[in-house]
């Protein structure tokens, strides 16, 4: 079965100061991978003209752009407008949802959504106390929720890939404090994961973090470019592979 070669990158915080970084970032991925998946910050503070030099970038590709937005996204409070510019571009914004692209004649499902945060064991935000914090809990779990929906809806197809910007495990947050962990992510998100076995999990957000982790068998990579020390890392998917998970690491650019 045909491979599939994904190129992905989180954080990139765009603004016109790093419009040529961008640009030049984006032009070395065309020929390079069949599919873009983008895990977040896409903007530097979340407005519109910063979003537009992702867009134009993204212009240049011959190839389909996936994206999740991150914190930074929302910082300005313009999320619907966001949307509306990447997706006049053509580039598919996936929140608590899915898509199913063919792809070198091979069906990828990708579910994706921001996440949230909520910690890991040892320092996780519980249901309970006051009520803007029981919020923060009933939101992350709407995530948790749909991500395992979308899991459901993507688990018949031949390679499956979860994006997020925030981590669903530790195992890629080492290097940052232990101190913030509660806001980089949770493990109430690896639950779906841990169910469906998708091939790649792939998150950003943890600029301090560590590359390479699991839930359990699932590799788990967190692309944010600080991280990367390079603008995407490719990710080759193939069917074929003998430990049941597709991801290999295939080269950089």
């Amino acid at each position: 079965m045909p491979c599939i070669r994904i190129a992905a990158a989180g954080d990139l915080h765009a603004d016109l100061r790093v419009r040529a970084r961008i640009d030049d970032a984006f032009g070395h991925v065309d020929g390079a991978a069949d599919v873009v998946l983008l895990a977040g910050d896409l903007t530097a503070h979340g407005e519109p003209h910063e979003m537009e030099v992702v867009v134009e970038a993204c212009a240049r590709l011959n190839v389909p752009v996936y994206s999740v937005l991150g914190n930074h996204d929302y910082h300005a409070d313009k999320v619907d407008e966001l949307t509306t510019i990447l997706e006049q571009a053509g580039v598919v914004v996936l929140e608590r949802s899915w898509e199913t692209p063919s792809i070198n004649g091979v069906t990828l499902g990708i579910a994706g959504t921001k996440g949230f945060v909520g910690g890991f064991p040892g320092s996780t935000l519980p249901d309970f106390g006051e009520p803007l914090l029981r919020e923060v809990y009933a939101e992350t779990g709407k995530d948790v929720a749909a991500l395992d929906r979308a899991l459901e809806e993507i688990d018949e197809c031949p390679l499956r890939v979860v994006l997020l910007h925030y981590s669903p495990t530790m195992s890629t947050l080492v290097g940052e404090p232990e101190s913030i962990w509660t806001y980089l992510g949770t493990n109430r998100l690896d639950g779906p994961i841990q169910k469906h076995r998708p091939d790649l999990v792939l998150h950003g957000h943890a600029h301090a973090g560590t590359f390479a982790g699991a839930i359990g068998t699932v590799p788990v990579y967190n692309v944010a470019v600080h991280v990367m020390r390079r603008d995407f890392f490719v990710f080759e998917l193939d069917t074929d592979a003998p430990d049941g998970h597709g991801a290999h690491l295939e080269a950089t650019v």
